[in-house]
């Protein structure tokens, strides 16, 4: 769904109280790793940014939700409730006799508590599993379409959602055009895994290692009109749930 000129007008001050979180948290966290004694400078970076994107997403998935689509937040529930994942049968009857034998013996007590970083529940039925990050690169991406097909077989979605600060994945991913064609490597990987992932970066431009930025000669703006797109994404996906 397309957001209205009365929609967007509605929410800007939402988008822009957003857009003031991430400058003064991306402008301030390069000096507070520098004066944290505790925690290693690059792991800080890493986990305030990731951290940040958590946080936005959220605030947009409640955008959606409440302001556009004009739901009861009450029915809307974020967390990040770990589910077990089983062991199959066809990887145990797979083994040889001996370790066969043991694993069927004590099948309940193989499992994986599973969450990803922003789950999204409507009526407490999963709606949007998202996954967040400061940058995303094709190898990172691997481990990514797996959480997205474990995330189908815990609960049965068929979508699963990339929410990235940076892309590092090639193609066209950091160019925000209206039709993103992606790059050959990340189609490549997508193609093996029966869940469509839907890839919204949020700056613009691919990132660049050596510019990083959380110094101030690379800083790059957050545009308003990213953070509507990505909110009518979320209100598109929403959309069923409404009432």
């Amino acid at each position: 769904m397309k957001l209205t000129p009365q929609q967007k007008t509605e929410i800007q001050d939402k988008i822009r109280d957003i857009i003031s979180d991430y400058t003064n948290l991306v402008k301030g966290i390069d000096n507070e790793a520098h004066h944290n004694e505790d925690r290693a400078y690059g792991g800080i970076i890493r986990a305030e940014k990731g951290k940040l994107v958590e946080e936005m997403t959220a605030r947009m998935v409640q955008i959606a939700w409440i302001d556009v689509l004009k739901q009861n937040e009450n029915r809307l529930q974020i967390n990040k409730r770990k589910v077990p994942i089983n062991i199959t049968d066809r990887y145990i009857n797979r083994q040889e006799p001996q370790i066969r034998d043991h694993l069927l013996a004590n099948k309940a007590t193989y499992r994986y508590m599973f969450g990803t970083d922003v789950q999204v529940f409507i009526d407490k039925k999963l709606a949007l599993p998202i996954e967040c990050k400061a940058y995303t690169e094709n190898a990172m991406l691997k481990r990514i379409l797996f959480d997205a097909v474990l995330t189908k077989e815990a609960y049965k979605v068929s979508k699963y959602y990339l929410v990235q600060l940076e892309s590092q994945l090639g193609g066209d991913y950091s160019e925000q055009k209206e039709t993103t064609y992606g790059s050959p490597a990340s189609h490549a990987l997508m193609s093996h895994v029966d869940v469509d992932l839907v890839i919204i970066t949020l700056l613009k431009g691919e990132r660049d290692i050596n510019r990083p930025i959380h110094k101030e000669d690379f800083f790059k703006k957050l545009e308003p009109t990213i953070l509507e797109n990505t909110i009518e994404k979320f209100a598109t996906a929403l959309e069923p749930y409404k009432l």
